[in-house]
């Protein structure tokens, strides 16, 4: 890989993560409700990327499918899970998208692995046991469990990508925008209250939060990142961003305080151990499979 583009390729995870920490910040001390945040951030993504909207894919059944794994769904359950649940443990949880799609893989495409692809997902459902179970109730905290959720209903929208017809990350994602938007809004409505609120309060932070969720991330993130996969193997790009859980606990300390004990620690090396066995093996029935989590708003 070009220099220039593995400093591009650590940016991107950088803003990965970074995002993690801003969002984790703007539900838990913003005061800014988890449903509603989402219902903004994918509204505005659809407004933004309006002009790649057009043409309308010829599936719109599945794309709707689509649509709720990584949008409403996914966003949803995220970001309930980050407004109980540090910012550290999400940046591990989320790569458990990489053993969940490849599990599906094997359900319903077929794929076939060997050892080391099945140990890498014993050892990342493990290390992710680990830091998500409270050892003195024996207990799943509820922030968690709705990260675990998250990965599980994108990573089945991830599968659903193998029966529509080829799109640009942003077309792709305007459309998950356009689906999810109203109905991420009609649901905090019916369950949540004081939406409003924190946004006219004038904090320039929740505002700047939202524009680098929309800009940064959504927008320069994933539209760069498949730029890269187009031009790298995915063998060579799906271990690097590893880098994101990585900068994810090392940011959700620093900015954040969030204590680094020795659990979360172990959970995390345990983890991320599994997750880059996977990744060293191209999936052949889907081949961006360990990317699938990545490319989305």
């Amino acid at each position: 890989m070009k220099p220039a583009d593995l400093a591009l390729l650590t940016v991107v995870c950088l803003v990965w993560a970074l995002n993690l920490v801003i969002t984790r910040w703007t539900l838990s001390d913003a005061g800014v409700q988890p449903i509603f945040f989402a219902a903004v951030r994918l509204g505005l993504v659809w407004v933004c990327l309006a002009p790649f909207f057009l043409p309308p894919p010829r599936q719109l059944g599945i794309m709707f499918l689509i649509a709720m794994g990584m949008g409403a769904l996914q966003f949803g359950l995220l970001f309930l899970g980050l407004a109980g649940s540090s910012a550290s443990a999400a940046a591990v949880i989320g790569q458990l998208g990489v053993p969940i799609t490849t599990l599906f893989s094997i359900i319903f495409l077929g794929e076939r692995i060997r050892w080391k692809r099945g140990l890498g997902i014993a050892l990342s459902f493990a290390g992710v046991m680990i830091i998500a179970f409270e050892p003195e109730a024996l207990d799943l905290s509820s922030g968690l469990a709705f990260l675990i959720l998250a990965c599980v209903v994108s990573s089945a929208a991830s599968i659903l990508m193998k029966r529509i017809d080829p799109m640009s990350a942003l077309r792709l994602q305007s459309w998950i925008g356009f689906f999810s938007f109203p109905l991420l809004l009609g649901l905090s409505a019916v369950v949540e209250t004081g939406q409003i609120e924190p946004f006219l309060s004038g904090d320039w932070r929740i505002w700047g939060s939202t524009a680098f969720a929309v800009l940064a991330v959504s927008i320069f993130g994933h539209g760069t990142f498949y730029s890269l996969i187009k031009r790298y193997d995915v063998t060579l790009i799906s271990p690097l961003t590893l880098m994101t859980p990585v900068f994810g606990l090392g940011l959700g300390v620093l900015i954040l305080g969030e204590p680094l004990s020795a659990r979360l620690l172990i959970g995390a090396i345990v983890a991320l151990s599994g997750v880059g066995l996977i990744m060293i093996r191209r999936n052949t029935q889907f081949p961006n499979a360990s990317l699938a989590d990545k490319i989305r708003p």
